[in-house]
């Protein structure tokens, strides 16, 4: 069987690319597609996420993934520089994100719903071939939240409305650009953000070494076995190397790569992504443009649709394989399952949670509506309000990230009780 799904993941690659090239449009489309399976890739392969930043830390104390999300904000914004320096940062789409109560509350009810459907908007994709029935009914309700908070995000000037701003933050979305605080460093501003950027990242680093720590002393530490298996993978034996081998397959195919790993990899295809598009990486607005699709099917209107979302009705006209971020999205998907095929792990995978109990249902429900409805008050997800804000130098990814925190941790609490 594990060979019959290599085989097959092979050629799911060749008919993929083969089709995508012929029926996509555009060549960015194309981009868009291949971008996107190269991030559901990464994060398969690592098993990595950003629900789990909180999850782990919380259930069992490892505070690594953590850790490695902060390196990845940091190197990620490193690579952008090369793309800002020099020219106008308003010239790119940046994601400079307004600060206020919207992006609080927002922030809030993501962390609480992404711990309780243990993904995110970038993880419920990636877990659908893994965990079917949990990340399916967590999209669902994800895709009526966007849905029914499209109207609060265009309307309400608590969302809109930044409390603080400079001068690019004023020219993209309203927020703080770091940059703007240090125009006289001799480097545009740049070295002084990434400066701050580091003691931020090296401030939070040491909170989590601190809190994991306290978690290991006082015996709640239990780790998770996905790490420990990553933390001691063995090197390729370069002495005996096979060009066709089972060790060779094993470790360009099956190998799970650690989260270091990984966070270069998600790290390189953002950067790359923005020198191409001139936008940042966003996921969370395709779904609510998917619910609108959903009710379409069924008699209504897209002019109806965008008079209630304050969206164009162009955005719900347009075929999902000509709408950029979809197909982004369609290629985490293909990526993930891409990875699973590959190393032959794909139906272990997907027999592993095929069972969800009511009350589970009810929870995922919640979940989804929860992350949904907060991407808009926070105007992004994890990706749109987190790691692009942030490797953006925008100041808000910061408040995003600390609300997360704290709603994933009420979040915890609550389905302690509930389960």
């Amino acid at each position: 069987m594990k060979k019959f799904e290599k085989a097959l993941g092979f050629i799911a690659i060749i008919i993929i690319l083969a089709a995508a090239k012929f029926w996509l449009k555009t060549d960015l489309l194309f981009f868009r597609l291949l971008a996107g399976a190269g991030l559901g890739y990464a994060l398969a392969r690592a098993y990595t996420g950003f629900a789990g930043s909180v999850n782990r830390a919380y259930r069992t104390g490892s505070t690594k993934l953590m850790r490695t999300m902060l390196f990845m904000f940091f190197i990620t914004a490193v690579l952008i520089t090369a793309f800002l320096f020099g020219k106008d940062p308003a010239s790119y789409n940046l994601w400079i994100k307004p600060i206020n109560i919207g992006l609080i509350l927002g922030g809030f009810l993501f962390g609480f719903g992404m711990s309780i459907s243990v993904c995110c908007a970038s993880g419920v994709l990636t877990d659908l071939p893994q965990a079917l029935p949990r990340a399916f009914t967590t999209l669902i309700f994800f895709m009526f939240g966007v849905f029914i908070g499209f109207p609060v995000q265009y309307t309400a000037d608590w969302v809109q409305e930044s409390w603080f701003s400079t001068y690019i933050g004023y020219r993209t979305m309203g927020g703080v650009f770091l940059p703007d605080l240090f125009q006289g460093d001799g480097f545009e501003g740049y070295l002084g953000a990434l400066i701050l950027l580091g003691a931020i990242c090296l401030f939070f680093t040491f909170l989590s070494y601190y809190y994991e720590k306290r978690q290991k002393k006082s015996g709640k530490y239990t780790g998770l076995e996905i790490e420990r298996v990553q933390e001691n993978l063995e090197p390729m034996d370069l002495k005996n190397f096979k060009l066709f081998s089972k060790d060779t397959y094993y470790h360009f195919f099956e190998k799970p790569w650690t989260l270091k790993q990984g966070a270069i990899a998600l790290a390189v295809i953002v950067t790359v992504m923005l020198g191409v598009t001139g936008y940042g990486w966003g996921i969370s607005q395709a779904y609510g443009i998917w619910f609108g699709k959903i009710l379409m099917l069924f008699g209504v209107s897209a002019e109806a649709i965008a008079e209630f979302t304050q969206l164009s009705a162009q955005n719900f006209a347009t075929p999902f394989f000509e709408h950029q971020i979809s197909v982004q999205n369609f290629g985490i998907l293909i990526g993930a399952i891409i990875y699973l095929l590959t190393a032959g792990k794909f139906m272990e995978s997907f027999k592993s949670e095929l069972q969800i109990s009511k009350k589970q249902a009810a929870m995922y429900s919640l979940g989804g509506l929860t992350m949904g409805f907060g991407t808009r008050l926070a105007q992004g997800c994890n990706v749109g309000a987190l790691f692009t804000p942030i490797s953006n130098f925008s100041l808000s990814g910061w408040v995003f990230l600390i609300f997360m925190i704290i709603g994933g941790i009420i979040s915890n609490k609550f389905s302690e009780k509930v389960f």
